[in-house]
């Protein structure tokens, strides 16, 4: 992972970097959709129609992991439920990380809401 990429997800980061909406991708699936640098990826997704797997919302239960493939990203909490080696190897949790650049995520279990 770039230095960039690791600074941008060691936790509570820059103030967001832009106003306008950013692209997020999502791998294996190709789905796309615009998300706002002060919400959370999950909330810009199900607010596309599209349905991350998800539990708790506040970072802790894991259940959204999913991998950065390109981006940057912030938290909004601290220091969300992934050990460093996991953030060196580029997860992330899209209940509480928010994007900073336009984002590729890796995240098989994307489905379109029904």
């Amino acid at each position: 992972m770039s230095e960039a990429s690791s600074e941008a997800m060691s936790g509570l980061d820059s103030e967001p970097n832009s106003a306008s909406p950013l692209r997020v991708r999502i791998a294996p699936s190709g789905f796309e959709f615009a998300a706002e640098p002060t919400q959370s990826i999950l909330e810009a997704a199900l607010r596309a129609g599209i349905r991350l797997p998800s539990s708790c919302r506040n970072g802790t239960c894991r259940a959204c992991l999913c991998r950065l493939a390109s981006g940057s990203i912030r938290y909004r909490i601290e220091w969300p439920g992934l050990s460093p080696d996991e953030k060196d190897e580029g997860y992330l949790l899209p209940c509480v990380a928010c994007a900073q650049s336009d984002l590729e995520i890796v995240a098989p279990g994307a489905r379109r809401q029904d």
